[in-house]
């Protein structure tokens, strides 16, 4: 399906148009997607899967098959805002893992028990802050004013270079996407001092 509007070039196309190319039929903006997404879905699911079991996949083949799965319905997904896409494929892959940690609870690989083995794992106070530290960012992000938590998302979670925070919040150049990202980030940290 053609449209009458000049479209912009695909390296410059949002994620929200991409997915609107994609569900009128454009097969080429799922693959710009899938490029988009899968470099900062692998930086965030790194270490998501627990020690005992990352024998099942490494993180790259867990994204990834999470991502497929999660196609067929990309055609009826509406993204209301910038980040939404990240957080559908995010849930998706946190959805996969789960699956994956049920199956191997269900057949646990065979080991010999020896009198000595301590445990690799984070101890339980690690895991209580490292939770508690997620947990305050989310309370504190979920606070801030729309834009400032898109300027988050993009910069921070997406790791996006300045100049696609530009593009994806609409700003003239770099420079104010950095004012925009340092400005959102201090009413974050305000934010997360709140919630002590």
């Amino acid at each position: 399906m053609t449209s009458d509007k000049p479209q912009p070039p695909m390296a410059l196309t949002s994620t929200i148009d991409l997915l609107e190319r994609f569900k009128q039929g454009d097969e080429a903006a799922v693959g710009l997607l899938v490029e988009r997404s899968l470099p900062p879905l692998k930086r965030w699911a790194r270490g998501r899967l627990p020690q005992w079991a990352r024998e099942i996949d490494d993180t790259q083949d867990l994204v990834q098959d999470a991502v497929i799965r999660a196609l067929p319905r990309l055609k009826t997904f509406e993204a209301q805002h910038p980040g939404a896409l990240q957080a559908y494929l995010r849930q998706a892959i946190t959805n996969h893992i789960r699956d994956e940690i049920r199956k191997m609870k269900r057949r646990p690989a065979q080991t010999e028990l020896v009198d000595n083995h301590p445990d690799a794992g984070l101890s339980p106070l690690e895991k209580a802050i490292g939770q508690e530290g997620i947990a305050r960012y989310e309370k504190a992000l979920a606070k801030l004013r729309p834009a400032d938590r898109e300027a988050i998302v993009a910069r921070l979670e997406l790791q996006q270079s300045y100049e696609e925070v530009a593009i994806a919040l609409g700003k003239p150049s770099a420079d104010a996407a950095r004012m925009t990202v340092a400005r959102a980030i201090k009413a974050l940290v305000a934010a997360m001092d709140e919630n002590r």
